[in-house]
């Protein structure tokens, strides 16, 4: 892709208002783009970030037996009546009549919905165990948004929802996703503690979180330097800051929720009368499980993790582009022409390449290239095209390799998909 054919508005300055790191960082790099407080558009560095992470969701959920579905976001109010949710979530929810007088809602959350889908096809044992997952928009009337993406009024998450025939299977599944979620975020490179938490509004027994220190965050966890025993800030005053498991000092943090498991039981299926009939000949309700990633305040939870001085560092999985190739401005036709052959032969591999076309200073361009954090960058320099030679140079580390011009595409393919080599010839091709 053309820097010159697709929409990077970059900004120079700080955006007015803006606290998070990551908020500044998203709309000075040209990922996001707010239309009105808590409400966002994805340009198209952002979009491919989104679709990066989305990938790697989609495939620990199909690899944990989740199998994807998509719900819509109208939903009745009668169907939350039957949960008394409607009551529950009425200040967050967006409600309105339609044409024909019916209550509708923009769905908060999808538990009602899919609980009715199982109830009109799941009638047997034989068909459970069922795990159904979804990346979806949800909408929530956030009389206090924050941070940009992170608590918005219109945010894209993943939910899953297991149905079992007894709390052994929904034990399984749960354990599943727990392991899964792990995976998520170790692949998006973002550390997380987990901890058992507090149910809420979703119901159930066991529920876990999935946090993230960092100072957008609006949750506390207390962590244990020790044994890394990690609990609800709770816990940090009532033992008197002491660890539970070791004994050794509590430290209290701020923490980003990104993920929340949940064993819901049947809170769902025996308020909506979702049922299935046993092999003893007994109608009995679904066990249900409930899974949740929120996706986009991710985005914000890997820039908050991964930046420096002069903008965001991508971890190479759910960077919008591999690889940036910056033709500096005044260079001859070779440069512009080299710029052309590698973009397409890194594009044959597969790669997501992305050239700089612009007539702009080398300064700006490699400001630029800081600041939207692409892992790698090829450069070519009026200097080193004279000497026959081409620069990689790799951003989280600012290590740079000086190749030969003829003998880069047998290089560069081993370095994008498997990093910087420990020796400089041990870089391998696609």
């Amino acid at each position: 892709m053309r820097w010159t054919q697709t929409l990077i508005p970059t900004l120079k300055e700080v955006p007015v208002g803006t606290e998070a790191v990551s908020h500044q960082l998203l709309l000075r790099a040209g990922l996001v783009n707010m239309l009105t407080s808590g409400v966002y558009s994805y340009l198209p560095l952002g979009l491919k970030v989104l679709r990066r992470i989305e990938t790697i969701i989609r495939e620990e959920m199909n690899a944990a037996g989740a199998r994807e579905l998509f719900l819509p976001c109208l939903q009745p109010i009668e169907l939350w009546k039957q949960t008394g949710r409607d009551q529950v979530l009425q200040e967050i929810m967006i409600r309105f009549k339609d044409n024909r007088g019916r209550e509708m809602c923009l769905g908060p959350t999808h538990e009602e919905v899919i609980t009715a889908l199982a109830k009109n096809y799941v009638q047997s044992y034989r068909q459970l165990p069922l795990t159904l997952y979804q990346i979806q928009t949800k909408f929530r009337d956030e009389l206090r948004t924050r941070f940009g993406i992170v608590r918005a009024c219109e945010f894209i998450m993943k939910d899953a929802y297991s149905f079992d025939r007894d709390v052994e299977g929904l034990e399984r599944v749960y354990q599943k996703m727990y392991n899964a979620y792990q995976n998520v975020f170790k692949r998006c490179g973002v550390d997380v503690h987990i901890i058992a938490a507090d149910s809420g509004a979703m119901g159930g027994d066991v529920s876990h979180e999935f946090l993230a220190l960092a100072p957008i965050g609006e949750d506390e966890v207390a962590l244990c330097g020790g044994c890394g025993f990690a609990g609800a800030g709770a816990l940090w005053a009532e033992g008197g800051g002491s660890c539970p498991s070791c004994g050794k000092a509590l430290t209290k943090q701020v923490a980003i929720e990104l993920g929340h498991i949940f064993q819901l039981g049947t809170k769902y299926s025996q308020a909506q009368g979702a049922m299935f009939l046993d092999e003893d000949g007994k109608l009995k309700p679904m066990i249900m499980g409930c899974y949740g990633i929120g996706v986009s305040r991710l985005i914000a939870a890997v820039v908050e993790k991964n930046y420096d001085d002069n903008g965001i560092v991508w971890p190479r999985e759910v960077a919008p582009y591999d690889v940036e190739i910056l033709p500096l401005t005044g260079e001859d036709a070779e440069g512009r022409a080299l710029a052309r052959e590698y973009a397409e032969t890194l594009e044959k591999c597969r790669f997501e390449v992305l050239v700089d076309d612009r007539e702009e200073s080398p300064g700006r361009k490699f400001h630029d290239a800081d600041l939207i954090g692409i892992p790698y960058r090829l450069i070519l320099g009026a200097r080193g095209l004279k000497e026959g030679l081409v620069e990689i140079k790799e951003r989280r580390s600012g290590r740079v390799l000086k190749i030969r011009k003829e003998d880069i595409m047998l290089r560069l393919p081993g370095i994008l998909r498997d990093g910087f080599p420990e020796k400089d010839e041990d870089a391998g091709r696609c």
